[in-house]
């Protein structure tokens, strides 16, 4: 019997562990659904394309470039805000990464109220020239050849909180741009897009 009872105090303590956990799940499921966060919306409002080189003198073949852009990150909640802790990019071209971003985003980290856009700007510099996977580099020295339009890709790895009184729910969303940057007409030229159009963000 003694047994038995010394085990009461420790299966009471997992008891109390295990419905607090169920009611402080319980009390953010319900804030969740009061205040409905939704899903951040982001477009490229901005991107310019210079220095653009591609060389196939040898193996890799290898690509110079500068790109940047404005990305405009909107938070349509109405009464939540969000804290973005991080911001991770990568350029890639037909779904190859080409490089990651030359700088950290600019801000680097920001508060959003609810409801507003921040602008946030990026850039790629391949100055010394970076390696093109072999799969795509056929099919990037025909889009620079062409001298139309060059199809890059911006992929952005997002930390942020939603806020809504004192919870914090961290999430992870990756954002996704295709944009269609005229391609320099000539070395030293600078092609630009007015507008990338809106991106893809998942959750």
């Amino acid at each position: 019997m003694s047994g038995g009872s010394s085990n009461t105090p420790h299966r009471t303590c997992c008891g109390g562990c295990c419905t607090l956990l169920i009611s402080l799940g319980f009390v953010i499921l319900i804030y969740w659904a009061i205040f409905q966060p939704h899903q951040i919306r982001a477009t490229v409002d901005y991107a310019e394309l210079s220095n653009l080189t591609v060389s196939n003198a040898s193996s890799p073949v290898t690509a110079t470039y500068h790109v940047a852009f404005n990305l405009s990150l909107y938070n349509p909640s109405k009464r939540v805000n969000i804290y973005y802790d991080t911001l991770d990019a990568e350029l890639l071209f037909r779904g190859a990464v080409l490089s990651p971003a030359a700088a950290a985003a600019s801000p680097t980290e920001f508060y959003q109220r609810r409801r507003t856009s921040q602008a946030v700007h990026l850039e790629f510099d391949a100055g010394k020239g970076v390696a093109v996977p072999g799969d795509v580099a056929p099919l990037l020295e025909a889009e620079v050849k062409a001298a139309a339009a060059l199809g890059l890709e911006l992929s952005v790895d997002v930390r942020v909180r939603y806020v809504f009184g004192s919870i914090k729910i961290r999430q992870k969303p990756k954002v996704w741009c295709a944009v269609s940057i005229p391609v320099p007409s000539s070395p030293g030229g600078l092609g630009v897009a007015g507008s990338g159009g809106p991106c893809w963000v998942k959750y």
